[in-house]
């Protein structure tokens, strides 16, 4: 059973910096996709950032030149480096990644539980 694991929310006020991990759990095979959702209360679950098992990333115009995406695929991680935040950034952060338990399956959706960033202002 593969499960990802979310560390490094938490309540920080504007302009500070976190960062947020987000651990592969359980046998795996590949790992294509790796990003991080986010959902603000009363909002639409929404794509931050995403990077390709080749390192070609991307991100929404409000995070751009801010956060900053990367994985280690050794470990199976990935993790958001957030910066300048903003009281908007406040949201629950979701990582996700698409991957394949072997090497004949298909390529699956694997969730997060979610972590909890609070930006004061």
């Amino acid at each position: 059973q593969v499960q990802l694991v979310e560390s490094g929310g938490g309540l920080v006020q504007a302009g500070g910096s976190l960062r947020l991990s987000c651990a592969t759990s359980g046998s795996i095979f590949s790992i294509n996709v790796m990003d991080w959702y986010r959902q603000a209360p009363g909002k639409q679950r929404e794509l931050v950032a995403f990077i390709t098992s080749g390192g070609s990333k991307n991100y929404i115009d409000s995070v751009k030149g801010r956060f900053t995406i990367s994985r280690d695929n050794a470990k199976n991680t990935v993790y958001l480096s957030m910066n300048s935040l903003k009281p908007e950034d406040t949201a629950v952060y979701y990582c996700h990644v698409v991957g394949r338990r072997f090497w004949n399956s298909p390529d699956l959706d694997y969730w997060g539980q979610g972590t909890q960033v609070i930006v004061s202002s």
